[in-house]
């Protein structure tokens, strides 16, 4: 494990049947900083990510996480400080916004739950509005918010943002990526695969470029965000990621 490092990935393979999805990719995530991986449609970035997590099997390499491999357990992970925040947001529609969040504390000791619920509150005021409502009946940008808060509810050391601005207006997704950039300064290491690649290399402090399962870029995402290749690729004239 690197001296600082929280994740530390190493040329982690991944197949989906016959396809090998993602290859040969390793990266590194320090503590208290926001790492982030972006690419197009189809890169792997998913993939990734869900191996990282344990939710898909490697075909090879290593997934350390605070230098202990990651084995699969989601339960076990969660519990050392590892949580997943996927694309699809995964809520129970029809439980209320309070229920879903207290799911999320199920690693941690009840008496915790109701401090844990106003620090999810101070962050997401919304979230505290509508702590009755039914989730499913959120809007887009509601319902990530719920997402997001509920994988706080588990006090992560990391957190894995599957593409935290999917679908939703460009005011909510500078309002959602902003949010996740308040929970680095709260001490929350962050790992963001986002195909807006201008807002995520915006807020990260290091990035990621994957291209059909191969890292083809790394670096300080200030200095990706200057590199012709990515201006060329991902940001354009206009500044806008492909589909952003």
């Amino acid at each position: 494990m690197s001296p600082g490092a929280l994740l530390e990935v190493r040329d982690l393979h991944v197949r989906h049947g016959l396809v090998e999805a993602v290859r040969g990719v390793s990266l590194r995530v320090e503590r208290g900083r926001l790492a982030t991986v972006i690419g197009p449609n189809g890169a792997g970035k998913t993939t990734l990510l869900m191996a990282v997590a344990g939710l898909l099997p490697r075909a090879g390499g290593t997934v350390l996480f605070d230098g202990t491999p990651v084995a699969g357990q989601v339960e076990e992970a969660v519990a050392r400080g590892l949580s997943l925040v996927p694309e699809t947001r995964e809520l129970f529609s029809g439980m209320a916004v309070e229920d879903n969040l207290v799911l999320g504390a199920f690693t941690r000791k009840r008496r915790e739950r109701p401090g844990l619920l106003r620090e999810v509150f101070g962050l997401f005021p919304r979230l505290e509005e509508r702590r009755r409502q039914l989730a499913g009946t959120l809007s887009g940008g509601e319902r990530q918010m719920l997402a997001l808060g509920r994988a706080l509810m588990s006090r992560p050391r990391l957190l894995l943002l599957d593409e935290p601005s999917l679908g939703l207006s460009p005011l909510l997704a500078r309002e959602t990526l902003q949010a996740t950039s308040a929970l680095r300064q709260r001490g929350v290491s962050i790992l963001l695969v986002e195909q807006n690649a201008r807002a995520a290399l915006r807020v990260a402090d290091d990035a990621w470029v994957l291209e059909g399962g191969e890292v083809t870029l790394a670096g300080p995402a200030a200095e990706l965000a200057r590199d012709p290749r990515v201006v060329e690729s991902y940001l354009g004239l206009g500044g806008a990621a492909p589909g952003a």
